[in-house]
């Protein structure tokens, strides 16, 4: 256990978060932990619904590390049974379940992943199938009976749906229930979510007084908005950086948020200190420093955490290479063009750009591509084209570099 006096744990534990509920509670719980010598049960719950973790999810991840970083046992929770529930949290309609086969594969993703944060010698690593898969009807029916109805739609999720006459499955009814008994489960003082999860985190608070258990401290974490700095980062809006991605794709993403959500990105993705983040922003302010040099170091810092420094060095050389000297990257991925290609494409004939562009799947679709194109964001060999009726010769040329955006690059070979 750390003999760092309290206030300091409390500061640390206090950076980046929106809410700790109580933060009285939470310094009465340090002190009993720092005389007895005995580690607080810190929790974070994540349902197996996606296949990868971005870095939205490493916000919360890395305040469960801070608790690890002072001796506390981190405890990072699959919901593999309440991931084929579904969590109705800031859902507008019902979520649609997963099967046992896609959360199985998706949790075995989650493990490795998560140790990119987390000591995975210090980790409690669990699953809610080893107490949810085995509750007996009885069981269910006696959780229940600690909360009503009327709590529950109280809620903004369901209360909005049903202001807008939209169905509530039974099921969703039970999930901020079963995520509660986890931390009877678990006997928790601490659960870590994001603020979309104040709700749930609150009925564990009650759940546990029920199971004669003192309530768990919640701590919520902002939401981490996407590259456009707009919505939250997700997946499925394409505005995010997964954590596992190749330190130049990753660099580049984090190159491109604004200079405003840098900041933000800065306090929720690394740990500098309240008093260094004010001064780097003053000095950005008085043109002492530059944006962009504020926000290589941000890039430097993420890839680096994720993969290593030397890493990290690359990525910044190569996306001065490409972005600022207007160069070519040094690994281009080539695309062989066989002859039953060409054939389909028209061989012989000058092609749509826009149409040879869905076909190498550089772009989702021919509409795509034109609208890529007029945007001004493909280049043919380093020269910009903009007109969506362009056209390549594939005999004329036939080795040419093709560039979408301002990471996807392909060297195009004509067999």
């Amino acid at each position: 256990m750390t003999e760092k006096p309290i206030d300091e744990q409390l500061a640390y534990l206090r950076q980046g978060t929106t809410e700790i509920i109580s933060e009285p509670e939470l310094r009465e719980r340090l002190v009993q932990s720092q005389k007895t010598g005995k580690p607080l049960r810190v929790k974070l719950g994540v349902d197996p619904t996606a296949p990868d973790i971005h870095l939205g999810h490493t916000v919360v991840l890395r305040k469960l590390k801070h608790f690890q970083d002072l001796g506390h046992t981190v405890i990072f929770l699959i919901g593999d049974f309440t991931g084929m529930v579904g969590d109705p949290s800031g859902r507008s309609a019902t979520r649609p379940q997963l099967t046992r086969e896609e959360v199985d594969q998706n949790a075995e993703t989650y493990k490795q992943q998560v140790y990119k944060v987390l000591d995975p010698a210090r980790t409690e690593l669990r699953f809610n199938s080893e107490w949810l898969g085995k509750f007996t009807a009885q069981e269910l029916l006696k959780l229940c009976s600690h909360y009503t109805v009327a709590r529950l739609i109280e809620r903004d999720d369901f209360s909005k749906r049903l202001k807008e006459n939209q169905p509530i499955a039974l099921h969703e009814l039970f999930y901020p229930m079963l995520q509660a008994y986890d931390s009877v489960a678990l006997e928790a003082d601490v659960e870590l979510g994001g603020t979309d999860q104040k709700f749930n985190l609150m009925v564990g608070r009650d759940i546990q007084r029920a199971y004669g258990q003192p309530p768990q401290i919640a701590v919520l974490s902002p939401i981490l908005p996407g590259l456009d700095g707009v919505q939250r980062m997700s997946k499925s809006l394409g505005n995010y950086v997964g954590v596992t991605e190749p330190p130049p794709e990753m660099f580049g993403k984090l190159m491109s948020v604004s200079d405003e959500l840098m900041w933000q990105y800065y306090e929720l993705l690394t740990d500098l200190g309240p008093e260094r983040l004010a001064e780097m922003r003053r000095a950005v302010k008085d043109g002492k420093t530059h944006p962009m040099e504020a926000k290589r170091g941000l890039a430097r810092q993420i890839v680096a955490d994720f993969h290593t420094e030397q890493a990290a060095e690359r990525a910044a050389e190569e996306f001065a290479r490409i972005f600022q000297e207007r160069q070519t990257p040094t690994n281009v991925p080539e695309r062989r063009l066989k002859k039953a290609e060409q054939n389909r494409l028209g061989a012989g004939k000058r092609i749509r750009l826009a149409r040879l562009l869905g076909h190498l799947k550089m772009a989702p679709s021919r509409t795509e591509a034109e609208r890529l194109i007029k945007q001004g964001a493909v280049e043919i060999d380093g020269t910009r084209v903009e007109d969506p009726g362009a056209e390549v010769d594939l005999h004329a040329q036939r080795t040419f570099t093709l560039r979408v955006g301002k990471h996807r690059f392909e060297k195009v070979i004509v067999e």
